[in-house]
């Protein structure tokens, strides 16, 4: 098993603009092979940010790998722009295999 995570830091106020964001967008990850789950976590708040991380559940590395060069993954990126005033930075990727 695999999960890739990508991290978010959003402007304070903004949350609620970035949970639209993810509600409406097509994701197409229902045509991939490999493809097992997917959640969007809200974590902790500060003055500078809050935390947004993406996790999708992939049965090895290689599905997801696969995905990224897949018809689906650029037509779900197709109009993924960052709306202006609601992210600070790009995300941060990380991946991990299960371990045991």
């Amino acid at each position: 098993m695999f999960i890739a995570m990508n991290r978010f830091k959003i402007i304070p106020g903004k949350e609620n603009d970035f949970i639209e964001i993810w509600k409406n967008r097509d994701t197409y990850l229902d045509e991939v092979p490999g493809f097992k789950s997917f959640d969007l976590l809200q974590g902790p708040s500060s003055e500078e940010s809050t935390i947004f991380i993406s996790h999708s559940t992939w049965e090895s590395e290689e599905a997801f790998k696969q995905w990224t060069k897949s018809e689906a993954f650029r037509k779900a990126h197709a109009n993924a722009k960052p709306a202006q005033g609601i992210y600070l930075g790009p995300p941060q990727f990380e991946g991990y295999n299960k371990a045991f």
